[in-house]
């Protein structure tokens, strides 16, 4: 039995305590799977939402409400209450700031210029007796290899 089916039986037996009488009269002849059917689909919007339907079931109106009324009810369930976090201050501490931004004037360039540190590291490992995969080693050394130029009489 799905999750809403399971709401829906709920539901029923919610209304037919709080209403009694009123609410079989409102179910009426039909077959009673064909109207639980029917409120399951008038409430298959709210299968993620159940807290919205045991709102409208805490606020249920002075007449028995049909599945279209319910369905209105519980729209109106107001937004779950979610934590949220702190504010961050509204000013940065200036140590911090300056730090920061020294970090980023620090050009990458000074550090790796041919942007090729990657490969050497992963040869580094290698030969210092690491695991490497042939597969990173050969990219590696394909890296750090010297490209030769296309030739006019290789074209």
């Amino acid at each position: 039995m799905s999750l809403l089916a399971k709401a829906v039986d709920r539901l029923f037996r919610r209304m037919a305590a709080a209403y009694g009488a009123a609410w079989d009269r409102s179910l009426g002849t039909a077959p009673i799977d064909d109207v639980k059917a029917a409120w399951a689909h008038e409430l298959s919007g709210f299968s993620g939402r159940l807290d919205d339907l045991a709102w409208a079931l805490d606020n249920l109106p002075e007449r028995c409400p049909n599945a279209i009324e319910f369905r209105t009810l519980a729209r109106k369930a107001p937004e779950p209450k979610v934590a949220r976090l702190e504010a961050p201050p509204a000013k940065a501490d200036p140590a911090r700031a300056a730090a920061a931004l020294a970090r980023l004037r620090s050009s990458p360039m000074d550090v790796d210029p041919d942007h090729r540190g990657w490969a050497r590291r992963i040869l580094e490992r290698r030969l210092a007796g690491e695991k490497v995969t042939p597969t990173v080693y050969e990219m590696a050394r394909s890296a750090l290899t010297p490209r030769r130029e296309p030739q006019p009489e290789d074209a």
